[in-house]
């Protein structure tokens, strides 16, 4: 299968923006932004808080409802702390493959669409083409919800909604959901000699993430299972922790974050709740006896919904038309497929590239990939010309 050099050039160029998710993507959007200019789109920009980030919405072809979304992220996950062995943000070609941060995960999606669009309205749009760039996926899908809401204030309704996640080209039709907290231990610090007159912040916090690995075992072992699901149970995982000072001292604070990755058909609030009761009933009356305000806060850090789509649905068949792939997956990670879908937009995840690249230093997609990923957006946009 053969790549087109735009194609390839346009994922270079992408790759080239450093815009990890604690950092500005405004320099990528507004090069998509003149990209776009000369093609007639309609662009809507949403910013962040401190408009230091920007979620990027087109519009090409008829103005009118319906049409396809084709949504993809602009953020990027950090490269500190991995070994690289070369510069994570300058595309290398090696061995049918290209290296770089975001490559897979997922700005190889976006650059073959922006790539392709020239052509294609060249040729005369008859439905609407959207394209959704969001901020701040890779920290819980943030950015998506604002633009989600921006197109409901202006009466944007698309018909369906393709997200490029790497899928290796197959259809997705679910994905777990994910719940992250951060649980902040508020303890008594004392001399280490005497610690039974203290308030040991970061036993506690250990007591209390030890529950959670119980929680994690028990869905491990009983289940309930989706056996379409890669990993086909809820997990419950504790991710990063910190407390302490110095040995001699006892901890008076200490904080962890943990998620739930739950099955569409499983409850996080439930999970939530018995996590809360065993620190109510079990950990909190013994560090208040020694100090009335000892004890846990617990507070949402981010949630993205479970996707639970019917493989019947029209947009998961173009998928499967386009892609050649008639099988359908279900996938453990998150994405902004679900926000898409609970706002009446049918969404189906399929792009290129695999997610085991994604996260990892030499991140990688095959030349095969993104020739498959032409070919799909190819057969796409001939129908929204025809």
């Amino acid at each position: 299968m053969n790549v087109s050099v735009a194609g390839v050039e346009m994922i270079r160029k992408l790759v080239g923006f450093p815009t990890v998710s604690r950092e500005s993507n405004l320099d990528l959007i507004d090069f998509v932004r003149e990209y776009l200019k000369p093609l007639d789109a309609a662009v809507r920009l949403t910013f962040d808080d401190d408009r230091r980030k920007a979620n990027l919405f087109a519009t090409l072809g008829p103005r009118r409802d319906g049409g396809i979304v084709l949504s993809g992220h602009t953020d990027v996950v950090p490269v500190q702390g991995q070994a690289w062995d070369t510069d994570p943000f300058a595309l290398i070609e090696r061995d049918g493959k290209l290296y770089g941060r975001g490559t897979s995960d997922m700005k190889s999606f976006i650059a073959v669409t922006l790539a392709l669009l020239p052509e294609f309205v060249q040729r005369g749009l008859k439905s609407p083409l959207h394209l959704a760039f969001s901020y701040d996926e890779e920290v819980g899908c943030i950015g998506v919800g604002r633009m989600i809401n921006d197109l409901t204030v202006a009466g944007i309704r698309p018909q369906s909604c393709i997200v490029g996640e790497p899928t290796l080209m197959k259809p997705v039709i679910a994905h777990k959901g994910k719940k992250s907290y951060r649980a902040t231990v508020r303890g008594l610090a004392a001399h280490s000699a005497y610690a039974p007159t203290g308030v040991n912040a970061v036993e506690a916090a250990a007591e209390a993430v030890a529950y959670l690995k119980r929680m994690a075992r028990r869905h491990r072992d009983s289940g309930p299972y989706d056996r379409g699901f890669d990993v086909a149970h809820t997990t419950v995982h504790t991710g990063v922790l910190h407390g302490g000072t110095a040995l001699n001292i006892v901890p008076h604070e200490c904080a962890f974050d943990f998620e739930f990755r739950h099955l569409p058909g499983d409850d996080p609030e439930a999970l939530l709740e018995e996590f809360k009761s065993y620190v109510a009933g079990t950990l909190e009356p013994e560090m208040r006896a020694v100090y009335k305000d000892a004890g846990f806060d617990i507070q949402l850090m981010s949630q993205i919904p479970a996707l639970d789509n019917s493989a019947e649905t029209e947009v998961v068949a173009l998928a499967q038309g386009l892609s050649g792939n008639f099988e359908v997956g279900k996938v453990s990670y998150g994405t902004e497929g679900s926000q898409f879908q609970r706002a009446g937009i049918p969404t189906v995840i399929c792009g290129p590239g695999s997610i085991e690249q994604a996260h990892k230093p030499n991140e990688f997609v095959s030349l095969e990939q993104i020739a498959h990923s032409e070919a799909f957006l190819r057969g796409l946009l001939s129908r929204a010309c025809t």
